[in-house]
């Protein structure tokens, strides 16, 4: 089985740094373009099935790259993004920055002291909800030498990399920077295990701004 992992193309909110998480964002203008030139590059790779977060922006990126082809698209709440409560809205980023922006920060620069706020997730039950995905990925002999398109966003993403890597400590969660929109990362699972074949794939032609937001 062929895992194509991808995170989804861009928002409004991701362009203006506010923190989505759970909330349900739609993709824009430029993230639909993102995707149908991902999809576009991705038109020769035959995929049988296609497993998304439900969030709009996910689903939809689902949906183009998988456009005109006839295959099931279903819906998994454990590829969802990671919720962040009361931090959910808050702009952390250029003139409008929240005051609060500070705290949240440390989720990027500093994950070992980010504290979630009421209502957010913890990276632990992040870790184990796209854990519990990954683990019946290895187990579905039903999809054995099928290509899985995994919709799905930018925490979330790196949660599932990070244990493939088996580098699961908290305090170092993001190895470099959030993955681009409409990045793709190709996981071969054989014999119940899994290896990353080929890391932040881009199929679009233009130079894109990788800002931190999620």
């Amino acid at each position: 089985m062929m895992l194509y992992i991808v995170r989804h193309g861009e928002t409004g909110w991701n362009r203006i740094s506010r923190v989505q998480g759970h909330t349900d964002v739609p993709l824009n203008d430029h993230g639909r373009r993102l995707a149908e030139e991902t999809a576009e590059g991705m038109r020769d790779i035959p995929l049988d099935l296609g497993l998304t977060s439900p969030l709009s922006r996910a689903k939809e990126t689902a949906e183009i790259i998988l456009r005109g082809r006839n295959i099931p698209l279903l819906e998994d709440d454990r590829l969802m993004e990671i919720g962040f409560g009361s931090y959910e809205g808050l702009i952390h980023g250029g003139e409008d920055r929240d005051p609060r922006s500070p705290l949240f920060d440390l989720f990027f620069t500093d994950t070992y002291r980010y504290v979630p706020p009421e209502g957010a997730e913890t990276l632990e039950q992040l870790y184990e909800r796209t854990g519990d995905f990954l683990r019946e990925m290895c187990q579905r002999k039903d999809l054995e030498g099928k290509n899985i398109l995994v919709s799905t966003h930018g925490a979330a993403m790196t949660a599932m990399l990070n244990r493939i890597k088996n580098r699961m400590y908290t305090g170092n969660f993001w190895p470099g920077s959030v993955p681009p929109n409409c990045s793709v990362t190709m996981v071969e699972v054989k014999e119940g295990r899994m290896e990353i074949v080929k890391e932040g794939e881009i199929y679009y032609k233009e130079k894109v701004q990788n800002r931190k937001s999620v």
